[in-house]
This record gives C-alpha cells, structure tokens and sequence, in this order.
C-alpha cells in the first residue's frame, strides 16, 4: 500500500500508519524562483539549505516529480493555462513543458517576455524513497500558507470527539497524497427514515456494481454482518434505519482546509449523505515565512490544533444531537417522495445542473435502476452509493456533497 496514492475505505487501525510513514518523508521549505527549475519535468531545487531537524541532516537539493495537484499549482503560480501545461505532460512534450516553467520563473528579459520572478514559495515535498528516485513535489503554494498536517489535525479532532462525550466509531478513512477523509457516526443516534428509504435495496446486490466497490477497497457485507450481530439486521431492501454522523477532512497542499460536515448514514448499505449547508471550514492561513527551512513556533501550532479541538466539540455536540438530527431527518424524509418517470432525462439534467462526468452519469443510472427505488430518495441514494465505487476519494467526497441537492432539484 503506497503512501503516494490514493487509498480508500480505509479502518482507522490501517490509517494511522500510513500517515505516520508519510509524516516521516515529508520536508517543507521555502524557495525562492531562482533557486527553483523545471528538469524534464520535474521541478528541480538547488542551493536551499539542508533540513536540520530531530531525523539529522536532509538534503533538499534535487528533482522532484510533480503531483497532478501540484502542476495545476505550479500553472497557476506562473501563469500558464492548466490544460496547456497537463497537455504538454499528457503529449510527453517536457521539453515545452521546462521551457515554460523555466522562462516564467527566470526570463530572459526582453520586449515580449517577463521579468524573472521574485517571489518566494511554500514547496511541500515527500523525500525520495531510494538515492537514485526523484522525491515527489506535492504543493507550491504561497509562503503564507498555514501548514496543519494529516497526523495532527486526526489527533485535534479526536480529542474534541471525547471532549464533547460523543459515543462514535470511525467507520470509514480515506488517503491522497494530499488529504485525507474520515466518517465518524454515533450508534447511539438514530432514526427510522421508512419514507426516505422505501423500496430500497442495496444497489451492491448486483456483482458487477459491488465489484466496483471491492476494486477500490472496503467490503460492503461487513456492515450487513456488523449490523445483524447488534439487533439492527433487516432484510435486505427492508433497512429504514438512519444514524446520525459528521465527516472530516485535511488537505496539506494548499486547495482546501480542516472541514467539518454533518452526515446521515444508512449503515446497512454505507451510504452517507453529507450536509455540506452546515459544514464547518477552518482555513490554512499563516505568517509569511522565510526563505530556508520552515520551522514552526510548537506553542503557535498547538493553539491552532486546540482550535481544531475546540470547534469539534462544539460542532460534534451539535450535529449529535438527536434534535438536530431529527429535524435533518424529517426534511429528507418531506423532500424523498417525488416519484422520477424518466430516469434517463432526469440523469441528463442533474449532469448539467450538478456538474457530473459522463462516465459519472452512467454509473450513477446503473446505481439508481440497480437501487429500485423510482423516487427522488432514490436519486439521493444513487448518488451515495456509486461515490463508494469511485478511486479519487476527493472527487467521492464531492459527490456526497451533491446528493441531497440531486434530490431537491428532482
């Protein structure tokens, strides 16, 4: 299992792990743009000063390969259109490709093309793995950036999860090379929703679409067994049972933040409908840093993640709460009923409403007509069972944002 790609449905017992041995490959430093250069590629560092730190001496020096996030970064940072500069990747052009990295960041001046860049960057990278591996430049982000790491912010929200006494299980965890993504519910909060979920049955029931769900990790049946053993078991289609919960999520490279996000869970089958209206966003904003290794205040960062800390408690206390978690289950309960007649059509308008791929839009079809359930629940529930069968956990995330949406727009 890489540290480098993407992971899903992870247990939190398999996360930890991988995000210690990704703490321990990371380096952060800040370069300026004419200590950096672009190498078949790869942006290569040379001239920055070693990182000293608790792991000894480690040299920065050297290439680094560029995440996909971190070439539309880099695109950004420099002003050159994203889709030029993936297609130069895509079409192996790199010569074109260092050619426009490097004449941004370092001329030459003349008439018709710019001054070299003076500006200084936020490079957050993971080592090499071997003497003769290029490490792996994951963000170019500004020197302001507030770095809050994986690790730390799992820890921060956890200890605002005990401090606001809830009874929670992780249940499930995803990894990137630059987020990660955790589900928590309460077994104790709970609530028949036989409206929203009538006529119901786990689209995983159809091999192909659960096979879709294995290629990516995670076993659905677990939870069928898991629910069975504490008295909660239904026949399947028959499982009008809703759990309160929250997701949430770290991004270490700059696009997003520490977020928060009540959930409603369907345990039986694992779909999970976020309710991205009452999100929570702690956004990574910091101090400009200086050029060299980054080296952080420990009293500065720690009452950043007491933050964390603090606004969990507080929003755990009130997601969990069974009032606020009725009146979440009542609304989906009043807006489930709208009875879909043109499946088809209807997928056609939410693709354009919502923004779904045509390959998204085909399988979430298949998840609704699998899921037979005609209704604008069943659109809801399409949507979060087909997010469990997609490989980019931040792009499943996203879907699970728009499902409750979907079903309004039905």
């Amino acid at each position: 299992m890489s540290i480098f790609s993407n992971v899903r449905h992870l247990s939190l017992q398999e996360l930890v792990p991988l995000l210690e041995q990704q703490q321990a490959a990371k380096v952060d430093v800040v370069a300026s743009a004419d200590s950096l250069r672009s190498n078949t590629g790869m942006m290569e560092l040379f001239g920055v000063s070693p990182v000293v730190d608790e792991r000894g001496v480690t040299s920065v020096d050297g290439l680094y390969q560029p995440t996909t996030a971190a070439d539309g970064q880099i695109a950004d940072k420099l002003g050159i259109p994203i889709r030029y500069l993936r297609r130069l990747r895509d079409r192996d052009r790199l010569d074109l490709y260092d050619s426009n990295v490097n004449g941004w960041l370092h001329g030459p001046v003349s008439n018709d093309l710019p001054e070299p860049d003076d500006r200084s960057f936020l490079l957050r990278l993971f080592t090499s793995a071997g003497p003769c591996e290029p490490g792996v430049l994951r963000a170019m982000v500004s020197d302001r950036y507030g770095i809050i790491d994986n690790l730390d912010v799992l820890a921060a929200v956890l200890d605002g999860i005990r401090g606001a006494g809830a009874d929670v299980e992780v249940r499930d965890c995803d990894l990137t090379e630059s987020s990660m993504h955790c589900k928590v519910y309460s077994p104790q909060v709970s609530a028949l929703a036989p409206r929203f979920l009538e006529n119901y049955r786990s689209p995983f029931a159809n091999p192909e679409l659960e096979a879709a769900r294995r290629a990516v990790g995670g076993e659905v049946d677990r939870w069928r067994r898991a629910a069975a053993s504490e008295g909660k078991g239904y026949e399947p289609g028959s499982e009008p049972v809703m759990f309160a919960g929250f997701r949430f999520s770290n991004d270490e490279t700059g696009h997003r933040a520490v977020r928060l996000t009540p959930e409603l869970w369907v345990k039986i089958c694992g779909n999970g409908l976020t309710l991205p209206l009452f999100a929570h966003t702690h956004r990574h904003i910091g101090e400009r840093l200086d050029t060299g290794t980054v080296s952080w205040s420990q009293d500065t960062y720690r009452k950043k993640l007491a933050v964390i800390t603090a606004e969990t408690r507080d929003k755990v206390a009130e997601w969990l709460s069974p009032e606020f978690f009725a009146a979440r289950v009542d609304e989906l309960e009043h807006a489930a009923g709208a009875p879909v007649t043109q499946p088809e059509r209807t997928m056609e308008v939410l693709a354009k409403r919502l923004g779904f791929s045509d390959t998204e839009r085909g399988g979430i079809l298949s998840h609704f007509i699998a899921g037979g359930q005609l209704t604008a629940a069943g659109i809801a529930n399409a949507v979060t069972s087909y997010s469990q069968t997609v490989p980019d956990p931040d792009r499943a995330s996203a879907l699970d944002d728009l499902a409750v949406h979907a079903m309004t727009l039905v």
